[in-house]
């Protein structure tokens, strides 16, 4: 196959049902179908793009106004990651094979977080009833997240009324040099204050507490975030591979946040949907030749916001977004859409949701192509070495071969 652009969407959230081991290892989301319950809220959602990609039949039945489409070139996949989690779900497309991380709240650290940074000279309090956060600089919180799965991610939050992103970023390497969970989340906005991030406090099963980070307004202005991980190995992953190969890599969105990219071009601490794809758009004009990454956020935020009908306004901006895009692709190019987990706004929690999600495969001149349930969704990752000739990732099988 001859090579040009091979570009990954990942809508963030959009999962088409939960997976087979809810019962078991995620109760609370039994019976989550992102996807599904959105159309339920919102009956009249038409997304011309995503339907004749293969929504419907990723979904596996039509459903409200939108039909499966027999010339479809579709597939899904399972998540191998524990849990289902943004930063894992995004190491794991990119070719990682997920390891289970240490689950434990915050208190499991907190002595020994508070004990380093009083060592480096910081100002630090414990705020909370039974369980606590630390409150550090008079300006900086430091507890569990509370919209993944409980124990799994830590947060570091605050205003940048008061303090820099560059300082608060050397607080949060400090806690993340002490905790071996699998994510410190780092960030903040103008828009939130000292009020409104104290205000957002929020403690759940009397030993996790943090800041509900919508309530705190961090999205509202001047969003910044990093997400510092544990345990990924960025050489044997696709944006590296790639580039020490000497193949273009542009990341952009939240996947630019959480993915190594150093030989790449990586568009960082970007929200806006329209902002990113319009970013993506011009990428994609300038390149003959490379792979192109893209997350868009906004799906997922209105799922923590468990308001379907943002969701669904979201998700028409991305599909005439997709929309322009395919006109741009030529036929030695291929669109891959996808998501990383499900975020189901009505299953009755603000966290994600363990779901199957989508692989939506665009080629012109391709059609009718069935390509089944992948065990991973590393299966994306390994297709783009396979189409570039590179080096394979740790984990997943190319669909190439199906393709051709």
């Amino acid at each position: 196959m001859e090579q040009g652009r091979f570009i990954v969407i990942v809508l963030d959230s959009y999962g088409v049902g939960y997976m087979d081991d809810v019962l078991e290892v995620r109760p609370r989301d039994y019976g989550a179908n992102t996807c599904k319950h959105i159309i339920d809220k919102v009956s009249d959602l038409k997304l011309e793009n995503l339907e004749r990609l293969g929504l419907m039949n990723a979904l596996g039945e039509d459903y409200g106004k939108m039909k499966m489409n027999p010339e479809a070139v579709f597939g899904k996949a399972k998540l191998m990651h524990h849990g289902g989690d943004t930063f894992l779900g995004h190491q794991e497309i990119m070719g990682t094979r997920p390891v289970k991380p240490l689950i434990a709240p915050f208190s499991y650290y907190i002595d020994r977080v508070f004990d380093e940074l009083i060592k480096e000279g910081y100002k630090v309090e414990k705020i909370g009833k039974e369980a606590k956060y630390l409150w550090v600089n008079d300006c900086v919180a430091v507890g569990d997240n509370l919209e993944t799965d409980l124990g799994q991610v830590y947060n570091v939050t605050t205003t940048f009324q008061k303090i820099s992103f560059e300082e608060e970023l050397k607080i949060a390497q400090i806690v993340r040099k002490i905790v071996e969970v699998e994510r410190v989340i780092v960030f903040g906005g103008t828009e939130a204050t000292i009020e409104s991030i104290k205000a957002a406090a929020e403690e759940k099963e009397g030993k996790y507490i943090g800041i509900n980070a919508p309530k705190s307004k961090v999205y509202e202005k001047g969003y910044m975030v990093r997400h510092l991980g544990y345990g990924i190995n960025p050489e044997t992953q696709v944006p590296t591979i790639l580039g020490k190969a000497g193949i273009p890599v542009v990341l952009v969105g939240k996947v630019a946040d959480i993915v190594f990219n150093e030989q790449g071009k990586s568009f960082i601490n970007l929200v806006d949907t329209s902002k990113i794809f319009d970013i993506t758009l011009s990428e994609i004009d300038k390149m003959k030749k490379g792979f192109i990454a893209v997350n868009i956020q906004e799906t997922d935020l209105a799922g923590h916001a468990e308001n379907a009908e943002r969701y669904a306004q979201i998700l028409q901006i991305s599909d005439k977004y997709i929309g322009k895009i395919i006109e741009k692709l030529n036929e030695k190019d291929i669109l891959v859409i996808t998501a990383d987990h499900g975020n189901d706004p009505t299953i009755g929690h603000s966290q994600h949701t363990r779901e199957n999600v989508p692989i939506l495969i665009y080629k012109k001149g391709l059609e009718g192509i069935n390509i089944g349930h992948r065990e991973t969704m590393s299966d994306i990752g390994a297709t783009v070495a396979d189409y570039f000739k590179v080096e394979t990732p740790e984990n997943g099988k190319s669909f190439l071969s199906i393709l051709e």
